[in-house]
């Protein structure tokens, strides 16, 4: 049995896509405002619809090229994988942003404002979102969406003054998103908190009680995933940018390991030590071998190389492999590069 291989979120877009991505635009506030936020009005468009469709087909289509088992649906439709699930909530403003330092100081941003309580709002968008990539893919796609405290640290709260409080009304409308989508026949859901790795004390406080609520009447033929990355940088082939801290991983495994049948780390951009990978005796791990930020393409040697050290405390049929996080920085040509290096090193297994 080879070893199992998905994608993690984002797709690099075409050219020819009208909305760009969050990180394709600089820090400053006023242009996150207004170069993606405030186009977001164009999705509307039916000739838009078309090209995101046509776009989000080949997003598949090539992680299926690739070899990759679980592919996703590239997240083309999406501005910011955070703010376009709030946007199908109840509870937040779009129109009157609020400005916000973010990432311990890492930028400045506009960003959408709590000013109500929490409620599911449309769940349709994120399923017509699936039953397209899944149609398109004629096999399982695995659908993406932020978890609780990602949601939080990513808008701006002038309602609830109650972090916890707050985690628990979006783990209300998320698990309605996520029952619409099982019910749909969705089989593969991904909920993204990579702000556990930042802030693992407020995730072992509250936040992995309101991520489990998440999946909530989740039946056993769903495979659940929890995707929890160190940080994104803002630019390809970035060195120094802000990380979580290295400890974080070994301080919430043990809480979030069973929380959902895989659980996905990054590894390739700083590898882990064996004893993180020891913790894990209930989740299958999902695990990085792939850099995101990096225009490198690693060999198949070095990829193969790295699983065998993984190997030698994860069982294999524990063990699933992915690029880090998502490709959305490296360009179409050097994900598909670096997708057939690490399916073909899984393949060797």
């Amino acid at each position: 049995m080879t070893i199992k291989t998905t994608c993690i979120g984002a797709y690099p877009k075409p050219d020819y896509v009208p909305i760009r991505d969050w990180f394709q635009v600089s820090h400053d506030a006023d242009d996150y405002a207004e170069q993606v936020l405030k186009k977001w009005s164009v999705s509307e468009k039916p000739e838009t619809r078309a090209l995101l469709d046509r776009a989000t087909a080949e997003a598949i289509s090539d992680q299926i090229a690739c070899g990759i088992d679980v592919p996703t649906d590239g997240e083309i439709r999406r501005d910011n994988y955070v703010h376009y699930q709030c946007r199908h909530f109840d509870g937040f403003d779009f129109e009157n942003l609020t400005e916000r330092v973010l990432r311990n100081g890492a930028y400045t941003s506009w960003l959408p404002t709590i000013r109500g309580a929490i409620k599911a709002g449309d769940t349709s968008a994120l399923v017509d979102d699936w039953r397209f990539a899944e149609e398109a893919a004629g096999r399982p796609v695995k659908i993406t969406m932020p978890g609780p405290m990602t949601i939080s640290d990513t808008t701006a709260d002038v309602h609830y003054s109650d972090a916890a409080g707050l985690a628990r009304d979006l783990s209300g409308a998320l698990n309605a998103q996520v029952m619409a989508l099982v019910d749909a026949g969705c089989t593969n859901i991904q909920i993204d908190e990579p702000i556990f790795a930042r802030k693992p004390d407020q995730a072992l406080d509250y936040g992995v009680e309101t991520l489990k609520a998440c999946f909530n009447g989740v039946p056993d033929k769903v495979t659940r995933v929890v995707h929890m990355c160190c940080g994104y940088p803002d630019r390809l082939d970035a060195t120094d940018y802000p990380k979580a801290d290295p400890h974080a991983y070994l301080q919430i495994a043990e809480a979030v390991d069973g929380l959902a049948d895989e659980i996905s780390i990054e590894d390739a951009h700083r590898h882990n030590p064996a004893e993180l990978f020891a913790r894990f005796t209930k989740s299958r791990l999902i695990v990085g071998f792939v850099a995101i930020a990096s225009s490198r393409v690693e060999t198949l040697e070095e990829v193969q190389g790295r699983m065998r050290q993984v190997l030698e405390t994860l069982p294999q049929d524990q063990l699933v492999a992915a690029p880090d996080c998502g490709l959305g920085f490296l360009g179409r040509d050097l994900a598909m590069r670096k997708l057939k290096v690490l399916t073909e090193a899984a393949r060797s297994f």
